[in-house]
């Protein structure tokens, strides 16, 4: 008897995971990456990348139309996919995950809502799939860091998003196998995106991957087979992407493994994840200088992927737009130390050019922690030293940020954020009742009413 492969291993349990598999906690914490994740979309909706997409939306119409989010236009459902998580990944604002590859497994459920809605599907199907999405891209990035050979992240969500999607939307598991089969072909995306001066495209990555997903999805419904075995062939993804072969650990729920949405983060800070110790440490040390004005230099010690991605490149410290600096450790660092806080404002003018905050920038120094890298991906271990002006030091570590799954947010601070982010879109009114509606997601029999409460 042949062995399983890594597709079908994959294919099977998004095709058998059930509702009534899932802890209690599970569930909850799926809701508390809705709640985030639509308080996001929110503060995305009037972005420059989402207008571009929605104007493109707006040239195709479709027997099966789907909705954007906000607005509620009508338009095909992997395009409407695409507008809408792109607006959840915008401000960097949304969830992440960190194993041996990192990255935002909540860019998924924007696709499973979307795709939702489509299908008429309950609340309690979305929690499944979403579920599904975060195991699958958990457990792929535990395999190993595709950075180094020049991959980006989106290359494994687009398998998390296929999976999901299809599952939401009906596909049996011989056809959740060939939809895996069509995109893990079809989605090979490049890290390109996000280091130098990173572009718009940094915020629509994994979105064009949930749009290559739906696609693969309703093609697999209709009897398109994929290219097999995916991962194990001659000319597959261990030979491509990962460069050698690999094992998957059992899935959540399955011989007594927790489940991988149970270890992701929620962001404090609208910014890359792995600066969000650095800027709960350098806003404690920013306490203790009492002004920047007293500060002569600062130094950061965090993991070496930190400090590759998010220090690693001149632009880093005079980044040239919003997407360069909410993915730049110095900058971040600095408007915490200025400032001492972090919101959505600073990573537009006239922080990017002001003179005096980018001189506090340019007094930063990032460098790699020997100590932080034996720790991650358990730990996000940062040391900030501050030296100032009068001989002074301040230190301050700080392992598991605000938000962080071992120092994770209450439910409370979760809905203060999307507060923060939805009540300057919506009526204080419809933003509680959207909430509350979040909140009770496996109650809801129709997503639709979800995106009812969204409109803007």
């Amino acid at each position: 008897m042949a062995a399983i492969t890594i597709a079908e291993r994959l294919s099977e349990y998004a095709a058998n995971l059930r509702f009534e598999d899932l802890p209690a906690a599970v569930v909850h914490r799926a809701k508390c990456f809705f709640v985030d994740s639509f308080g996001c979309a929110l503060g995305g909706y009037d972005s420059e990348p989402v207008k571009i997409a929605r104007s493109l939306a707006q040239d195709v119409t479709s027997r099966k139309p789907a909705r954007i989010f906000c607005s509620g236009e009508t338009t095909s459902l992997d395009l409407a996919v695409f507008a809408n998580a792109a607006m959840v990944r915008y401000l960097d604002f949304n969830d992440g995950y960190i194993g041996l590859e990192a990255g935002h497994p909540s860019d998924n459920i924007a696709g499973i809502v979307t795709a939702g809605e489509v299908a008429k599907a309950d609340g309690k199907t979305l929690i499944v799939a979403t579920v599904i999405a975060y195991e699958v891209f958990g457990r792929m990035c535990d395999t190993l860091n595709i950075k180094p050979m020049g991959f980006d992240h989106v290359t494994i969500g687009a398998m998390a998003s296929v999976l999901s999607i299809g599952r939401v939307l009906g596909l049996t598991q011989p056809q959740l196998l060939e939809a895996l089969n069509l995109v893990v072909a079809g989605n090979v995306a490049l890290y390109q995106t996000r280091i130098g001066n990173v572009s718009m495209w940094k915020g629509c990555a994994y979105a064009n991957a949930s749009r290559n997903a739906v696609f693969a999805t309703q093609l697999a419904l209709r009897g398109m087979t994929g290219p097999s075995p995916i991962f194990e062939g001659r000319a597959g993804y261990f030979k491509a992407v990962s460069q050698r072969p690999f094992e998957l650990a059992p899935f959540g729920g399955k011989g007594g493994s927790s489940f991988k949405i149970m270890e992701c983060l929620i962001k404090r800070y609208p910014l890359g994840q792995y600066s969000q110790s650095v800027v709960d440490a350098a806003i404690q040390a920013r306490a203790a200088a009492g002004d920047a004005a007293n500060i002569a230099s600062v130094e950061v010690r965090t993991l070496h992927t930190a400090v590759s991605m998010m220090a690693g490149d001149p632009e880093k410290w005079r980044p040239a737009n919003r997407e360069s600096a909410d993915h730049s450790m110095p900058y971040t660092a600095g408007i915490a130390l200025m400032y001492g806080h972090i919101k959505e404002e600073h990573f537009d003018d006239p922080y990017l050019h002001d003179p005096a905050l980018l001189e506090l920038v340019s007094r930063i120094k990032c460098v790699v922690s020997e100590e932080a890298n034996g720790r991650e991906p358990e730990a996000m271990l940062c040391d900030l030293d501050v030296v100032l002006k009068d001989g002074g030091t301040k230190s301050i570590r700080v392992e598991y940020h605000r938000g962080h799954s071992k120092n994770f947010m209450t439910d409370a601070e979760i809905e203060e954020k999307f507060h923060e982010l939805a009540d300057p879109v919506l009526t204080a009114s419809r933003a509680d009742a959207l909430a509350a509606q979040l909140w009770k997601l496996d109650a809801i029999k129709d997503v639709g009413t979800v995106f009812d409460l969204m409109r803007v």
